[in-house]
């Protein structure tokens, strides 16, 4: 079954506010002497107090879904650290946020954590944004945060959007276990080799996608996993927002030969534990039920498939046992 959704139109507390203005944001000189032209902020005894590094989550579509804390953070700070400034500025310009605005991605995320350390021993609080969502899940941060904790910097989140909590919360699987393994590889054989090593796992499985591997990967799931619930989430809170759920067969049906486009976040359930109490004798017998049911007008695929679908149970091993008895 296919189900869409439609969405809506388009800080722990701080002792001051920056009034806001309606300038564009600006950009900040990447030179060697990042605290150039700004005073240090003095500590209590006269020593020169580090800042704060705040990873600062952001809408993952909906510009309505900033926190009231994460524009107050962004007018706050002294500078803010974005995956693509050019992104960046619609979302500030869209709050009237002036801060300045530097760069940071992953290829030049090792050279500039140095010069963003610089502006935090400097006392300069300091705020990291990605694209979407929260910085250093599947995107660029880690390294970044890395840093700050090893050189004694205080790092504080602005919680906010994620996609993979937004399609979990929706998903109608299991919520109260569940792990994130990023983007499922690209290529066949290795997204196939960490399919096979997570087929026993009973926690909800979460992955980002890209659209246009989308089919090849519910492939893959169906023939390594078993016929699991999934579900495809596109373009969360954006216009064209859709929720896919269901049986992996049923979903790879309903997309059929049309294009998917946008972001794709997928959710697989875990293995129900069903198949680990059943034998092989135990599944030849229940393929001799279905035959004997559908008095032997039943290909072999049919009866693979209908094991596949009520024990979860890997096709590859259904095809096997019915094969090679």
């Amino acid at each position: 079954m296919v189900q869409g959704g439609i969405p809506s139109q388009r800080m722990q507390k701080k002792e001051t506010h920056r009034p806001r203005t309606k300038r564009r944001a600006l950009p900040i000189d990447d030179g060697p002497t990042p605290a150039a032209g700004l005073p240090e902020r003095p500590a209590a005894g006269g020593d020169v107090r580090a800042g704060t590094l705040y990873i600062v989550a952001t809408p993952i579509g909906n510009l309505e879904d900033m926190t009231v804390r994460a524009v107050r953070v962004l007018n706050e700070v002294r500078l803010i650290a974005a995956e693509d400034t050019r992104h960046t500025r619609i979302l500030l310009d869209n709050y009237g946020i002036t801060t300045p605005i530097t760069s940071l991605y992953d290829q030049n995320e090792s050279r500039k954590s140095g010069l963003i350390m610089a502006r935090l021993r400097a006392g300069h609080d300091v705020a990291y944004v990605s694209d979407a969502g929260t910085p250093g899940i599947s995107d660029p941060g880690y390294v970044l945060v890395r840093e700050a904790i090893a050189g004694g910097i205080r790092v504080t989140p602005v919680p906010g959007p994620s996609a993979l909590l937004s399609a979990l919360s929706v998903s109608g699987l299991a919520m109260d276990s569940f792990v994130f393994l990023g983007f499922l590889p690209a290529k066949a054989g290795k997204r196939r080799q960490l399919l096979t090593s997570l087929h026993g796992e009973v926690r909800t499985l979460i992955f980002y996608e890209s659209p246009r591997r989308l089919v090849d990967a519910l492939r893959d799931i169906g023939e390594v996993l078993g016929e699991r619930e999934v579900v495809v989430a596109r373009e969360i809170t954006k216009v064209y927002e859709e929720f896919l759920r269901g049986p992996v067969q049923a979903v790879l049906s309903s997309i059929g030969d049309r294009a998917i486009r946008g972001e794709v976040t997928l959710i697989v359930a875990g293995r129900s534990g069903q198949g680990d109490a059943l034998s092989d004798a135990e599944l030849l017998k229940r393929g001799e039920t279905i035959r004997e049911e559908a008095k032997g007008k039943v290909s072999l695929r049919d009866v693979a498939d209908r094991i596949v679908r009520e024990t979860g149970i890997s096709r590859k091993r259904i095809y096997r046992l019915l094969l090679f008895p």
